[in-house]
């Protein structure tokens, strides 16, 4: 079948969801199908081949503009037009739109405003390009947010629509208190539109399914998948090392590096040479919190390194494979969860909180260890076990072998042919 994915990039820096979704196109394609990746409001930005088309719609500076300015609404599209080039959006991205969720709401209602709104227009193109251009079979939206664009598409286009959830809610509770409950019910307003839904846990089904007030047999579960190349990482002990835990994702609050701080600060109590690296994209609005956070760690910050962001897959493993544990103590609950499956890949097991979709995700790879969220005590303890080396080689054997079979881009196509063809069926009755 021909299957058309809206993704929409990150502004610039290495977004989880657009990755995952380049990911699954690919593993789609080498099953067989004809997949169209179209990026929305930027470019996406992948540590491996991309394989999104080089056209962006809905893209993000007359996006911000159209909001803003009833005079831009107004001008022609030939005018505005040549805003909307990939090399254009990754020069201006970088200072004039932010993705800071608590300075979005605003321009959240916009976009769910739908062929009512000032982006309808830019609707209307992205909707003429899937359904008269492209023809697909199915069309899948990676977010709950582009929801304004729907209505329009299903006068166009008979065939299902699907919507991936992966994180809206995270976006939605970080927007500013004004316009956060007005968002929400909008988007549960719009989410109706959609024929069926996509998580990547059971957790997230039953989340969302209750968040956004949406009917949870309309949903589907397909696991998450990553492409196994270039992971070339082994379980392994390294000698000579200090015990080195690792930190990779994106440096933020409700990513909960502060929280892994706390805990390597009590780590230390018991293994007073371990150390600490950060990496991960670290935007200009969160160096004081990182800043902060390091300051916290007093005597033992001598101890941690922030080491940048990785700008390639490559570099990626190769930070992964300098650390002995991985954990990511998310504040919020994760509906996703790749850096834990790449972490495992590389034969590095994992120390994760008990919440979100980790639960999940240990049970099917046996990788790693679950502690109680929030618990500085709890998460030292848990890093603490794996400091056995024999008990560490262990978790990261069994990860390494079972996140091959349970996450494997094959699955992970497989599966989606299931759901789209139940649709495709559903949706001809």
């Amino acid at each position: 079948m021909h299957i058309a994915i809206i993704t929409a990039g990150g502004a610039g820096m290495f977004c989880g969801s657009c990755m995952h979704d380049n990911t699954w196109a690919r593993a789609l394609m080498q099953a067989g199908h004809e997949v169209s990746l179209i990026p929305t409001y930027t470019p996406i930005r992948v540590d491996e081949h991309n394989e999104s088309s080089d056209r962006v719609f809905v893209g993000g500076i007359n996006v911000y503009l159209n909001s803003k300015s009833g005079l831009w609404r107004g001008l022609p599209r030939f005018m505005k037009s040549w805003l909307d080039r990939p090399s254009v959006i990754q020069i201006l991205t970088k200072r004039a739109i932010s993705n800071d969720a608590s300075e979005l709401g605003e321009l959240a209602l916009s976009m769910l405003s739908g062929d009512s709104g000032p982006h309808r227009a830019a609707f209307e193109e992205l909707d003429r390009y899937v359904s008269d251009s492209l023809k697909p079979d199915v069309v899948i939206f990676s977010n709950a947010l582009l929801s304004g664009a729907v209505r329009q598409l299903k006068e166009r286009f008979s065939g299902p629509i699907l919507c991936v959830l992966q994180g809206d809610d995270v976006f939605l509770d970080g927007l500013n208190e004004k316009y956060r409950q007005q968002v929400i019910s909008e988007v549960s307003q719009r989410a109706q539109d959609f024929d069926g839904f996509l998580t990547h846990s059971q957790f997230y089904r039953d989340y969302m399914s209750k968040y956004l007030n949406l009917p949870v047999e309309k949903f589907s579960v397909l696991p998450l998948g990553i492409d196994f190349t270039g992971h070339y990482g082994l379980p392994k002990l390294r000698q000579p090392a200090p015990y080195t835990i690792g930190y990779f994702a994106r440096v933020a609050p409700e990513k909960g590096v502060h929280h892994l701080v706390n805990g390597f600060v009590e780590l230390r109590r018991i293994i007073p040479d371990a150390q600490l690296k950060v990496g991960g994209f670290l935007g200009p609005q969160f160096q004081k919190y990182l800043n902060d956070a390091f300051a916290s760690a007093g005597e033992h910050a001598s101890a941690i390194e922030y080491i940048g962001s990785p700008q390639t897959h490559k570099e990626k493993v190769e930070f992964l494979n300098s650390v002995d544990v991985l954990s990511v103590p998310t504040e919020f609950l994760e509906p996703k969860g790749i850096y834990v499956l790449e972490a495992l890949a590389n034969g590095v097991p994992v120390v994760q909180p008990r919440h979100g979709s980790f639960p999940e995700i240990i049970e099917a790879t046996e990788g790693g260890l679950l502690v109680t969220p929030k618990d500085p005590a709890a998460l030292a303890e848990g890093l603490a076990e794996l400091h056995e080396s024999s008990r560490r080689i262990k978790f990261a054997k069994r990860g390494w072998e079972q996140v091959r079979s349970a996450y494997s881009p094959e699955a992970m196509a497989a599966r989606t042919t299931e759901i789209l063809e139940q649709a495709m069926s559903t949706k001809s009755e």
